[in-house]
């Protein structure tokens, strides 16, 4: 499985998230929709920034870890493996909430693994990591040591 983080992952995206937010104004017109209006050039330049070959990121649940990559020919930046964390938090910044976005922090006790920021709808992503995290540690619980040198 392959998520994208979106704007939310950036600092000018979260601003703009909080500005989305505000709720003052006079019915369906809020301060939060005319600034939506008003910054979407801003917000689209965001996006496509994302885009760039050098600076496309994705992160992709594997078989046996959660790995952070980059690039149109993807390069692996960081990972943790399944059997290297007990906990996935979500954490939700301000601002990110107007995206229905959030950060994944992976954790091991009380010790942070890894951490995915601005993944869009991160409940499901996490989920899914944490049913793939069980199937690896129960099947490896299964498997024979190996004995003697490899």
């Amino acid at each position: 499985m392959t998520v994208w983080p979106s704007v939310a992952a950036t600092g000018l995206g979260r601003a703009l998230g909080r500005l989305y937010g505000l709720q003052g104004g006079v019915g369906p017109l809020s301060v939060g929709r005319l600034a939506l209006l008003a910054t979407i050039p801003l917000g689209l330049g965001l996006y496509l920034s994302m885009r760039l070959p050098w600076a496309i990121r994705r992160y992709r649940l594997t078989n046996r870890r959660v790995v952070v990559e980059r690039g149109v020919n993807p390069v692996v930046e960081q990972y943790v493996d399944l059997d290297r964390f007990d906990a996935i938090d979500v954490v939700v910044q301000p601002g990110q909430a107007a995206y229905a976005a959030g950060d994944l922090v992976f954790r091991r006790g009380q010790v942070e693994t890894l951490r995915l920021q601005g993944v869009s709808r991160p409940e499901s992503f996490r989920r899914t990591c944490l049913e793939a995290r069980q199937g690896y540690v129960a099947v490896a619980a299964l498997q024979p040591q190996p004995v003697g040198a490899a």
